[in-house]
């Protein structure tokens, strides 16, 4: 999934992310006007698509620290209510499937349960 070594460090989403994470005033603005936050903090077309589709896979293609990924889906989808059937982690299996088609294997094998 993540890499430290693809992150592109001049990329203004994760300057955004770094500080957006911080503020709470910047945080209300993410849920109230996100495309006026994105464009004060200089996104391009691309990262704002990928930020609103909650595209797990190009955020991290085009070098968002995996880490602030995972911010990114809080952002977005809440921390109340995790579970494996969270949209967050949904998120995450759709752009990485091979990675988690094993994992739900044994957990089946095992008689686990998925919620």
């Amino acid at each position: 999934m993540g890499n430290v070594d693809k992150v592109d460090r001049t990329l203004p989403l994760n300057e955004m992310i770094y500080y957006v994470r911080k503020d709470p005033r910047l945080r209300q603005r993410w849920l109230e006007d996100l495309d006026g936050l994105a464009r004060e903090f200089g996104l391009s077309s691309e990262e704002l698509d990928a930020l609103k589709q909650k595209d797990v896979k190009r955020l991290n293609e085009m070098g968002v620290h995996q880490y602030y990924i995972t911010q990114i889906m809080r952002l977005s989808f809440g921390t109340s209510g995790a579970s494996n059937a969270h949209p967050a982690l949904e998120a995450f299996k759709r752009a990485y499937p091979e990675q988690f088609e094993p994992a739900a294997s044994r957990r089946g094998r095992k008689g686990g349960n998925d919620g």
